[in-house]
């Protein structure tokens, strides 16, 4: 992500230029007239005897960051917010250590503390809960949201790690309850045994469905209990991994067969890299580390986000190449290159820090790639994967708005990877905007430096995507070529997803030279948003694609393998491009009418076909928005009986339109 949202009124809204056309349409306010509905016949001619560029497999990819509760509350299935009692209100004054806990009766008392009794030093904090008497005494967690999203008979797997001043030992109950104290499951008996740290486990199974559940844990005295990593997991996660993913968010994103998945984050992975690195962990703001996301997770740090609030690190590195790897996604991660955007705009000058973050940046290489007999190959397999995970590019820095600083860091980090890891593409950046100094800037440093690749991000309304489509049409093909890491339309509105899809027939015709491509923001929940648009939207128990989600998913569906060249009468409204799937043959017909009239159109293919096409078509009311209980935008599945070498087909106003063409069979 680029940067905090009160920088938007500023460098985001200076713009290119538009048509008064243009922007009319973006808003869906053009009504063409009698005589021009008349006249406005469209011509696409395509030439599948030439070749266009290849497509590259993975063009189309995500980008995943820790914004809008991504994670924690998110993506990550913990359900139990604030689960080692680390909150801390750092940079956020309303965030303190018991967060999300109340009491769950009298007899006790309960505090947050951190002194020699903890758990290790990572997870410095930790709950001394105090039992009076046999009554017992509790407290209860509320989740995000309205609380813990339950379903009658699932199974919930509850954790805790515990210790006792009772050398008999302590009774300890775990149970879900909903907001009125009535009981969600039926109690799960523990015993706490010693005054050393253990962990313990359970199984609780929800007898009724809520969405407002509570995870209560008391103890009965007189004693003295610590307390640590309270946890409840659902038993079904995505592929049923422990630590694992929440399913639906999961299968949403793998349902966009992503051909990489870009993480952990943009502003969070570069803003706060100057702090010092031997200071613990505890200690450093917003620093984020790859190192300290690894490992069992009661050994992780937790981290004070650049959004906002902290972060588990329970969805670590180990976690995102995984997740790559179960929706067969190339992994693409990013590391900060201290120099920081995001409205900070610092260069670290300390030389000793600087190598240290290269070094971390070659581990991380060998985390990924290197055999069980290397140090992080091992730390590696430890954790479940002996296998490498085929790391082959990697991105250094995000949105640098200090070019000549970034580039000559950016010079030392790859000039590192190559010497050791020459088959690893070092991607670089363009800053936070489209155009302007910066932009420039860093471009002609990229070319001095013959970088392979540079990430452009931008966010823009959707005038200028309609008045951009050819924006890589000028650009050299002799390099670098383009990582189109971050882009949307400033709003989750169906004209935003036309103008987002215009856009796109661009993307794939410059296919040669842009090679991958990301919308983003990925997910926001409803409860936590600090950046919109974003692509899957969701509570603690639905989830819901927004338009631009059912725009990117058709395009990421039916990308193909090659481009084939194309042309069409030129016009405001209509975009177009044509590719070739290889294994079936069929040529892809991609047609965005972003205007308020039927485009009657004569399509030349150049080639016999058969009479029956394949027809996939987002419509709707341009000002229509996707919400947790209406999906007005969706696609529809049809066919089209009258394809030919040449024939006529009206594409409906205001939408976006796939047919398959198949070769004609002899």
């Amino acid at each position: 992500m680029t940067r905090a949202l009160p920088l938007r009124g500023t460098a985001r809204r200076r713009r290119g230029r538009r048509s008064a056309l243009a922007i009319a349409l973006a808003a869906g306010l053009v009504i063409a007239p009698q005589a021009a509905a008349q006249a406005a016949d469209h011509q696409i001619t395509v030439h599948p005897d030439r070749d266009g560029p290849a497509i590259a497999d993975n063009m189309y990819g995500v980008f995943y960051e820790d914004i809008n509760r991504a994670a924690d509350g998110g993506l990550y299935a913990e359900l139990v917010q604030n689960r080692s009692f680390e909150y801390a209100p750092v940079d956020n004054p309303d965030y303190a250590p018991l967060t999300a806990w109340q009491p769950a009766s009298s007899g006790g008392s309960a505090e947050v503390v951190d002194d020699a009794g903890r758990l290790n030093e990572r997870n410095r904090n930790y709950l001394r809960l105090t039992a009076d008497g046999p009554r017992g005494y509790g407290i209860a967690n509320t989740g995000y949201n309205t609380g813990f999203s339950l379903r009658e008979g699932a199974e919930y797997d509850f954790s805790v790690w515990a210790r006792t001043d009772q050398p008999a030992g302590t009774p300890l109950t775990a149970v879900l309850r909903d907001p009125s104290g009535a009981p969600l499951s039926r109690p799960l008996e523990l015993a706490v045994r010693a005054d050393g740290w253990a962990k313990y486990t359970g199984t609780l199974t929800a007898t009724k469905t809520s969405t407002r559940g509570r995870l209560e844990v008391s103890a009965t005295g007189p004693a003295t209990l610590g307390l640590d990593m309270i946890s409840l997991f659902p038993r079904d996660t995505f592929k049923d991994r422990p630590n694992g993913l929440r399913q639906d968010l999961a299968e949403k994103i793998a349902a966009l067969n992503p051909g990489f998945l870009r993480f952990p984050g943009g502003c969070l992975v570069n803003t706060g890299s100057h702090e010092a690195y031997e200071a613990p962990n505890w200690e450093r703001k917003r620093s984020y580390q790859w190192k300290d996301t690894i490992g069992p997770v009661e050994q992780r740090a937790t981290n004070a986000n650049f959004w906002g609030y902290n972060q588990s690190y329970g969805l670590g590195y180990f976690e995102y190449f995984q997740f790559a790897e179960d929706v067969g996604a190339m992994p693409l991660p990013v590391v900060p290159a201290l120099v920081t955007g995001c409205g900070e705009n610092q260069a670290t000058d300390d030389p000793q820090l600087l190598r240290r973050h290269i070094q971390d940046t070659l581990d991380l290489i060998e985390f990924a790639n290197g055999p069980v007999t290397s140090t992080w190959g091992a730390k590696r397999a430890e954790m479940g994967h002996p296998e490498p995970f085929g790391l082959t590019h990697l991105a250094v820095g995000n949105e640098e708005n200090l070019p000549d600083e970034f580039m000559e860091r950016f010079a030392q980090f790859r000039d590192a990877v190559e010497a050791e890891h020459p088959d690893i593409t070092v991607i670089s950046n363009s800053g936070p905007d489209d155009s302007g100094q910066v932009f420039d800037r860093a471009w002609e440093l990229n070319r001095q430096h013959g970088v392979e690749m540079v990430d452009e991000h931008y966010y823009n309304d959707p005038a200028w995507f309609l008045a951009n489509n050819h924006r890589y049409d000028g650009y050299d093909r002799n390099g670098p070529q383009v990582f189109l890491g971050e882009y949307a339309s400033e709003d989750n509105k169906f004209r935003n997803s036309l103008a987002e899809a215009a856009y796109m027939t661009g993307l794939e015709r410059n296919a040669d030279v842009v090679k991958l491509a990301s919308y983003a923001p990925l997910l926001s929940n409803v409860d936590y948003v600090q950046w919109s648009p974003d692509m899957i939207w969701f509570d603690n128990a639905r989830s819901w694609g927004s338009t631009s989600y059912a725009t990117q998913k058709l395009f990421m569906n039916n990308v193909g393998d090659r481009v084939v060249p194309s042309t069409a009468t030129e016009d405001e409204t209509l975009r177009q491009v044509v590719t070739r799937d290889e294994a079936t043959g069929e040529l892809i017909v991609k047609v965005v009418n972003a205007g308020s009239a039927p485009a009657r159109t004569h399509l030349d293919v150049g080639t016999e076909v058969d009479p029956v096409a394949r027809v996939t078509t987002l419509r709707g009311d341009p000002e229509a928005e996707n919400t947790a209980t209406q999906r007005p935008i969706r696609p529809v599945e049809s066919t089209f009986e009258g394809a030919a070498a040449e024939f006529d087909h009206t594409f409906p106003a205001h939408s976006i339109t796939f047919m398959r063409l198949r070769p004609a069979q002899s």
